[in-house]
């Protein structure tokens, strides 16, 4: 839907991720949407270099979220979530469902 502003479909993917959780990871972001997780890197890479994202080390992870500083942060995630609302509802709910909990050591999968 926003592929046209954004400029291609990773990018908006992640924005989309981003507005609903508020942080992620290259490889959580391109397993959603079963993505190349290079494509959504490099999507990354470009939002950080421009300011409309910031990221940190967490573990073996760089996690992003939105940069605070972004002058239009509200007017965008405002945005992303009316888009969020048009999308199937599979998508939305896998989208929400943010679940980081750590797991028990030694538990089955």
């Amino acid at each position: 839907m926003l592929e046209a502003v954004v400029g291609s479909r990773a990018a908006e993917r992640v924005l989309i991720f981003l507005a609903a959780r508020g942080k992620g990871y290259a490889k959580e972001i391109a397993d959603t949407f079963g993505m190349n997780a290079t494509q959504i890197q490099k999507q990354l890479n470009r939002m950080e270099r421009d300011g409309l994202l910031v990221s940190q080390q967490v573990g073996r992870a760089r996690v992003y979220e939105m940069n605070p500083r972004f002058l239009f942060k509200e007017e965008l995630i405002a945005l992303l979530n009316r888009v969020l609302e048009k999308y199937p509802l599979e998508i939305r709910e896998e989208l929400l469902m943010n679940r980081r909990r750590p797991r028990r050591k030694d538990k089955p999968l």
